[in-house]
């Protein structure tokens, strides 16, 4: 019969991931393709894998300054009535204002 190795110790997955959330894990490396010693292209390759508080301690916040990622400031909903209020209050001059400009248009030609 086979024995099947097994690791001795009695960390499991959710340990050691715990571990490299909080320590912080870099991984490094470069690929370089060449063609008769005439190299042609060069990927450099470096990944952090950490945890958000331990990225914030060590100054890698990006997230919070990416405009694509945070979210706009928020309105507040008065100033939302308040706008809406105005446009509603002007929606029948500019109504009179396109109907006049309409029939002055047709008068001409």
């Amino acid at each position: 019969m086979e024995r099947v190795p097994t690791a001795s110790g009695t960390a499991n997955l959710l340990d050691i991931l715990d571990r490299v959330l909080d320590k912080g894990l870099v991984i490094a490396g470069d690929v370089r393709v060449s063609l008769a010693n005439v190299e042609l292209l060069t990927i450099r390759i470096r990944l952090l894998v950490c945890s958000v508080d331990k990225a914030e301690q060590i100054g890698l916040n990006w997230w919070k300054f990416d405009p694509n990622l945070s979210l706009p400031a928020p309105v507040a909903a008065e100033e939302i009535v308040t706008e809406q209020k105005v446009r509603l209050a002007s929606a029948p001059a500019q109504r009179k204002r396109r109907v006049s400009t309409k029939k002055s248009a047709r008068r001409k030609a």
